[in-house]
């Protein structure tokens, strides 16, 4: 099981509500919106991908790098530089 399972709902509901507001970015652009509106809206859409990669990142410590701490020091390492190297791709955007 995931760590995120017990949320994949409300991911999967955030992730379309993020997939509608590309799909407005990309009406805007085609609709030569004025380019600040079009970069607030990209802001925004980041914004969410951000939020949604956090509470993934925070859900994956809570759950899978906890429960190898508890079962196997090994694996738990290497899910503990997964989980650094994740924060640093986040860290970059």
């Amino acid at each position: 099981m995931r760590g995120y399972t017990m949320n994949k709902d409300d991911y999967l509901r955030r992730l379309r509500r993020i997939e509608g507001q590309v799909r407005g970015l990309q009406r805007m652009i085609d609709d030569d919106t004025y380019c600040i509106d079009v970069l607030t809206q990209v802001s925004a859409a980041t914004s969410a991908l951000q939020s949604v990669a956090v509470g993934l990142l925070d859900e994956h410590i809570r759950h899978c790098v906890a429960n190898a701490a508890r079962d196997d020091g090994q694996d738990a390492e290497e899910m503990i530089t997964e989980a650094t190297r994740a924060i640093e791709r986040l860290i970059k955007t």
